[in-house]
């Protein structure tokens, strides 16, 4: 069908792909541990229309274009490093606040629904190497002699995107659901909130100097 072949290995090598670790799990995690599977889920929307922004674009040939100009795959990259590091130093800066103070702890504050979707949408789409990312693997089972190539491509990245929200709502309600049983001490719960900052910090430098 529209030239597509060996579709059940790129189902299983899609969500083995979209388990991988990243500035996305991390966030739909941060959002699901601090307000419920609901805000982890709107994360999680929010990063599938970044995803399938990511598509469309490969299928239309503007990947092609950032993957050919250096000036262009530099200016996303370092717009979305900018973005991973501005949330980091949000975090640590909440959990620094958090211990001068002798109030109960918060682990976040809450975040309006449309603000959380936001968040989901702009960590996935000022990250070049997603762009990239599908314009090196989805290709790999189109016959290069299909008659619809750009159709066969939005397919695939659908099916790779309903993969990927399967996944991340896995997470959102398997962290909501930890973090509702299990009650961490406040010292712990501002160590993890400056971890979680410093990783989406170090997430951001890595992304800047790659």
């Amino acid at each position: 069908m529209l030239g597509i072949h060996d579709l059940a290995l790129f189902i299983v090598s899609g969500l083995l792909l979209n388990m991988m670790p990243g500035p996305d799990s991390l966030l739909i995690m941060l959002r699901s541990g601090s307000q419920g599977w609901r805000a982890g889920s709107v994360a999680a929307l929010g990063i599938g229309t970044g995803t399938m922004v990511h598509v469309l674009a490969a299928a239309l040939g503007l990947s092609a274009l950032l993957s050919t100009s250096a000036e262009l795959f530099t200016v996303i990259k370092l717009m979305g490093a900018l973005y991973l590091v501005y949330l980091g130093i949000s975090l640590l800066r909440q959990g620094a606040t958090t211990t001068a103070t002798t109030e109960p702890p918060v682990m976040l504050p809450a975040l309006s629904y449309g603000r959380i979707f936001r968040q989901g949408l702009l960590t996935n789409v000022l990250n070049p190497k997603v762009a990239l990312f599908f314009l090196a693997f989805v290709p790999q089972f189109i016959d290069p002699v299909a008659p619809q190539k750009a159709l066969a491509f939005i397919v695939l990245g659908c099916i790779f995107n309903l993969n990927g929200m399967i996944w991340c709502h896995l997470l959102a309600f398997s962290t909501a659901y930890a973090s509702h049983r299990v009650r961490l001490p406040a010292r712990l719960g501002r160590w993890l909130n400056r971890l979680m900052g410093g990783l989406f910090v170090g997430l951001g430098l890595k992304l800047a100097t790659e």
